[in-house]
């Protein structure tokens, strides 16, 4: 077992030193609890897979994609793998990561807090006007 966690941890490792410009731009706004305290990590190790970006205490994992995920059906098995651990698994093209990044900070942030339901309007108590 520690030999798979020796591995494990020094894959982790090399595909954080090889992160894209697009996953260095990322971790920038991610790292230090910057959003909103929620700690996330990088190349996170989960099942078989490594995450680009997880936040353990919300089972989020964000990844940041090129072209080569574009239709991918490795994707589609390995996020129905991580979603089946009880993750949620948001996917961003590099492209808008870089040109866009407030927007995926927003996304993320959003999917982090979720709006609670829409109420709809309390019927008012008796004797009220409505």
């Amino acid at each position: 077992m520690r030999g798979a966690e020796t591995v494990r941890t020094t894959r982790a490792r090399e595909l954080r030193r090889g992160q894209t410009e697009a996953e260095a731009k990322l971790w920038q706004r991610l790292k230090g609890r910057q959003l909103a305290g929620h700690k996330f990590v990088r190349q996170e190790p989960i099942g078989p897979y490594y995450a680009d970006f997880a936040c353990r205490e919300r089972h989020l994992i964000v990844e940041a994609d090129g072209s080569q995920h574009a239709e991918s059906q490795h994707d589609q098995v390995r996020d129905a793998c991580l979603r089946s651990r009880g993750y949620t698994v948001l996917r961003f093209w590099n492209h808008d990561i870089l040109t866009n990044t407030d927007s995926v900070i927003d996304t993320i942030y959003a999917s982090l807090h979720p709006e609670p339901p829409p109420h709809p309007n309390p019927l008012p108590a008796r004797g009220e006007r409505g």
